[in-house]
């Protein structure tokens, strides 16, 4: 893990960023392609459901989706249905994702985790590191450094 003026590199493909701080865009932004971006907060994902209502949304989850944590992890390990070549999810608030739900909460972040380390990385020419699926997570600078250890704790899941 890696700290920086108000930004938390926990991998190369996910970033904690408190209020008010903010990692060099071109670790963030890929250098050519078609680039699906999200943007969700955390606030209007309270449970499961809103969790999975919103991704299906944001990210055009086919018919066929599960709507379970297994089903959540695999529509976003593939998203072939997509015509992009990058994708990068921002999550504002992140902190309250889940928050009054510790069992899915950990399974949420577990399946971010896990596609962002199955769709990492690429080598740019200029030597950057550039995960296919990058996640900043944006939170409270209170907030900032509990969620980037937990996130780091992830690492042996």
């Amino acid at each position: 893990m890696e700290e920086e003026a108000g930004a938390i590199h926990v991998a190369p493909w996910m970033h904690v960023i408190a209020e008010g701080g903010g990692p060099c865009l071109d670790e963030l932004l890929p250098a050519s392609g078609e680039v699906h971006v999200t943007r969700l907060n955390g606030c209007d994902l309270p449970d499961e459901t809103s969790v999975f209502e919103k991704f299906w949304e944001a990210f055009k989850f086919p018919e066929y989706f599960g709507w379970n944590w297994s089903a959540f992890y695999d529509c976003l390990r593939d998203l072939e249905w997509l015509s992009s070549d990058y994708y990068i999810l921002i999550i504002e608030s992140a902190e309250s994702v889940l928050s009054g739900d510790d069992v899915g909460r950990e399974k949420f972040f577990n399946s971010l985790w896990r596609v962002g380390s199955r769709r990492s990385y690429t080598k740019r020419p200029e030597g950057v590191t550039l995960s296919t699926f990058s996640i900043v997570l944006s939170c409270g600078k209170e907030s900032a450094p509990g969620l980037a250890h937990c996130l780091g704790g992830l690492h042996g899941q």
